[in-house]
């Protein structure tokens, strides 16, 4: 693995402050992205036991010698290029110290339940009486009004709640049919996402007006939005959407194929790439059979499609599919394991891997940013901080003297590693 860490920041958001309040995954998601593209992270964290994710393990980080450290993967995915703080929020003093921080940031991101922080005078109408140019996002599961603001919640309970779960998985009258959670917490990623843009589009208002503003992102409504396509579905033909398995339900052939070694996806998104696919099969007159027509057709035929296409497939192997098709214009490529596609060649390209020097020894693992950018490239400048890793730093930075910092570290409100 080679390190990837720059030298200095290049990032568009250079000289932005970011105020971090959040935890576990949605939040610090989108707080990370903004690190990556330059802004300067202060992540507070619970004295003596930090951000919950830092507990959920196995697996956990080994340093350059083999021994086994407490910075677990979990927090590792969504916490570079911050520096960690550790101030108890329930005590006046570390309440001031958040206020005080608050003074200087341009953004500030939580994720607490709807009214907790507003009992602290940390919410966002009381740090943006402190500061109007701060752009406060708050991050709940079901926003900060209606019947159910107060609740909590994580990823799992929006994918079922929102639908996603009942439109993911195999239909019930086959093999392994049922409800299936994703396999990766999606609906907080996409929330995390939708929050990055909301910020970014707060922080080009706030260059025209001067103002900031408070940003109100839910998990609730971030699973009805990438669920777009199928509640479209729904309301245009009335029929609830269902489980199609490894199927898309608007397009055919579109899914996967058996073949010889294993698994095949064959992604035919219109009609002249069906015609290239039967001819590519050696099968001319399915391109033009009645019954596989048109899209519509096909669809109202995609059994007998399905039996038709896999007779020929798993004669072959993949990877003579996959070449024979790619070189006629069909997408199409295997189901790959997490480890296989670390080696696939075009994720070696784009440096997918990488890694960044702990402190701790050897280097942090990660998986870089998607963002290209040419003039003002991402950056990795910090490894995901350990627990209080940055107390003193921040605190001088904000003025205090360390006798003032031994009396917060005697009290309680902070620790340090």
């Amino acid at each position: 693995m080679n390190a990837t860490t720059l030298p200095e920041n290049t990032g568009p958001l250079n000289g932005i402050r970011v105020l971090d309040l959040s935890r576990v995954l949605a939040a610090p998601f989108c707080v990370q992205t903004l690190g990556d593209l330059g802004a300067d992270v202060i992540k507070i964290e619970r004295p003596n036991i930090g951000d919950e994710s830092r507990q959920w393990g196995p697996p956990w980080f080994k340093n350059d010698k083999g021994e086994q450290t407490k910075e677990s993967a979990y927090f590792m995915s969504a916490n570079r290029n911050k520096r960690s703080v550790a101030v108890d929020l329930a005590s006046p003093e570390g309440q001031e110290v958040i206020r005080k921080l608050a003074m200087s940031a341009d953004i500030c991101i939580e994720n607490f339940k709807v009214g907790d922080l507003a009992r602290y005078g940390l919410d966002a109408a009381s740090l943006r009486k402190l500061n109007p140019r701060l752009i406060y996002c708050s991050v709940t599961g079901f926003g900060q009004t209606g019947p159910w603001a107060e609740r909590p919640g994580y990823d799992y309970l929006f994918q079922g709640m929102g639908g996603l779960m009942s439109v993911t998985g195999e239909r019930d009258d086959l093999p392994g049919g049922g409800p299936q959670r994703l396999g990766v917490p999606l609906v907080d990623l996409s929330t995390g996402m939708y929050a990055t843009v909301a910020i970014l589009a707060a922080l080009h208002h706030r260059t025209v007006t001067g103002e900031g503003q408070h940003l109100d992102i839910s998990l609730m409504s971030t699973v009805m939005a990438i669920s777009s396509g199928q509640l479209s579905n729904h309301m245009v033909g009335g029929a609830i959407p269902g489980r199609t398995g490894n199927h898309a339900p608007n397009i055919t052939p579109y899914g996967v194929y058996p073949c010889s070694d294993g698994l095949l996806i064959i992604a035919s998104a219109n009609q002249k790439q069906f015609v290239t696919l039967c001819n590519a099969l050696e099968h001319p007159e399915w391109g033009e059979d009645p019954r596989f027509k048109d899209n519509a057709s096909r669809i109202a035929h995609r059994n007998e499609l399905g039996e038709l296409f896999g007779s020929v497939t798993r004669t072959q192997t993949r990877e003579h599919w996959e070449t024979l098709f790619t070189k006629v214009g069909v997408p199409a490529g295997p189901i790959n394991n997490y480890a296989q596609a670390l080696e696939h060649p075009q994720v070696k390209h784009l440096g997918t891997r990488i890694g960044i020097p702990h402190p701790l020894g050897g280097e942090a693992p990660g998986i870089g940013s998607p963002i290209r950018m040419s003039k003002t490239p991402v950056s990795y400048r910090r490894p995901p901080p350990m627990l209080g890793q940055h107390t003193h730093e921040v605190l001088r930075e904000l003025g205090m003297d360390q006798t003032a910092i031994d009396a917060l570290t005697k009290s309680g409100t902070i620790s340090s590693t």
